[in-house]
């Protein structure tokens, strides 16, 4: 595909990076020099200099012969109007990056398609929802719904009460028969590898697993692996960014008790005067003084979304270390993840990883529903709708040739999440959900065109 990418911030080049290394055909405009330069040494992609708005330097970057153009600047209104434009000038599809998520809210009622803008993003948005996904499943340090929790992918580390440790997969199918919920990712203690589970493949303690569960799963999942899943109510969070607000807003507006931390007197009035029914303290929370007079351990969730990645991280321990038992850090630097997991941080979220999943399911062939990226392993997750020209269509699972590396983790089917094992037979409708490494998602691809 050859994809134009307007805007080389934090969002711009981690999406360049991470398509570059698929091999598309990738080319990133802005008008800051020295981001293109560290862009161009680092990454196999053509950039170019100039303001992505400018007719004519999106005709030098080809724009007719697109296939997707994305507006991820750090202005809203640029990348609106760069999406407007490609579109007109022939780009196949446009995906804009806003922060006024009333865009988003009332999409179909404004109609943004037909000015030229495919699909709206908002990273902060995904992150909101991403964290307030986190607090309502406590147990897991990995968790993404599909269609409004159908299925459920939850990660976690398996420990010594985990009562299918040291089992084969198939011996604990045998003795949990009725469980709504199979694994389709392991990374082993200590390691970097990640390996899709089959019948022979052994549960060990330590070992990080992704599940995917159907409806009651969670539950079961929690039960047999010796984990408590806790009612959070008092969240105390640090940072009024517009992601902090954005939590804080939402966790307020469904129950929970929130109190807010943001240094700035200005913003932290500001952010009063709007959330009402939230608590906003004008404090440097960075300091463990102030979280203590603040009443840290009185707190069920302490959720650090400041600007800084190492204070984020380091505010999380502290609140582990005064006994709060849910912390999610937002970190920038994708190093940080396996470090912090190992050090005992719940839940990390990154705004870069989110809006490329977002961004990842336009890419990848067949109808691609949704897509996300499971932290910390070489695989991805994708959900797909079954076409009656599927190669999928009508097969039952174990007569398809699937690729080794790859694994069917459930089925949506009207509405309805279900755990799809070998004798299931797949129908046109279907939205089937898929754990792949990396190298073998162009042949999962392949059945589903």
């Amino acid at each position: 595909m050859k994809i134009i990418i307007a805007g080389a911030g934090e969002v711009g080049f981690h999406l360049a990076k991470l398509l570059s290394y698929e091999s598309q055909e990738i080319t990133l405009i802005d008008t800051n020099k020295e981001s293109l330069t560290h862009a161009d040494t680092h990454l196999d992609i053509k950039v170019i200099r100039g303001d992505a708005t400018s007719i004519a330097i999106l005709k030098e970057s080809r724009v007719e012969s697109s296939d997707l153009v994305i507006g991820v600047t750090a202005s809203e209104t640029t990348n609106i109007t760069v999406c407007v434009l490609s579109k007109q000038l022939g780009a196949k599809k446009t995906i804009a990056r806003i922060s006024n998520t009333e865009f988003i809210t009332h999409k179909d009622e404004v109609g943004f398609t037909k000015f030229g803008i495919d699909e709206l993003i908002s990273p902060e948005a995904l992150a909101a929802s991403e964290i307030e996904l986190s607090l309502k499943q406590t147990s897991f340090n990995d968790n993404y719904e599909f269609e409004d929790g159908a299925l459920t992918m939850a990660g976690l580390t398996l420990s010594k009460e985990a009562l299918f440790v040291g089992k084969k997969v198939k011996e604990a199918a045998q003795i949990f028969p009725e469980i709504h919920f199979v694994p389709i990712a392991i990374q082993r203690a200590g390691t970097q590898f990640t390996l899709i589970p089959r019948g022979d493949t052994k549960f060990k303690r330590g070992d990080n697993v992704v599940f995917i569960t159907s409806e009651g799963g969670a539950e079961e999942l929690c039960k047999l692996t010796g984990k408590v899943n806790l009612e959070i109510k008092n969240v105390m969070i640090l940072g009024g960014s517009q992601i902090g607000f954005k939590t804080a807003r939402d966790l307020s507006d469904k129950g929970f008790n929130v109190k807010l931390l943001e240094k700035n007197k200005e913003r932290a009035f500001d952010i009063a005067d709007e959330l009402p029914n939230v608590l906003v303290i004008n404090s440097d929370g960075r300091k463990v003084d102030i979280l203590d007079e603040e009443g840290l351990s009185d707190m069920d969730a302490f959720v650090a979304v400041g600007d800084n990645s190492e204070t984020n991280i380091m505010s999380c321990l502290v609140a582990k270390s005064k006994g709060v038992n849910k912390t999610i850090a937002l970190v920038e630097n994708m190093d940080y993840f396996e470090l912090s997991h190992s050090i005992g941080i719940d839940t990390l979220i990154n705004k870069k990883l989110l809006a490329a999943n977002n961004i990842f399911r336009y890419i990848r062939k067949g109808e691609v529903v949704a897509m996300t990226k499971l932290s910390n392993m070489n695989a991805e997750l994708l959900e797909f709708e079954v076409k009656e020209t599927s190669a999928i269509c009508n097969k039952v699972i174990k007569h398809i040739e699937f690729p080794r590396s790859a694994i069917i983790g459930g089925v949506i089917r009207n509405g309805v999440g279900l755990i799809a094992l070998g004798d299931f037979k797949i129908q046109k409708g279907d939205r089937v959900v898929v754990c792949s490494l990396l190298r073998s998602i162009k042949g999962v691809e392949k059945l589903f065109l």
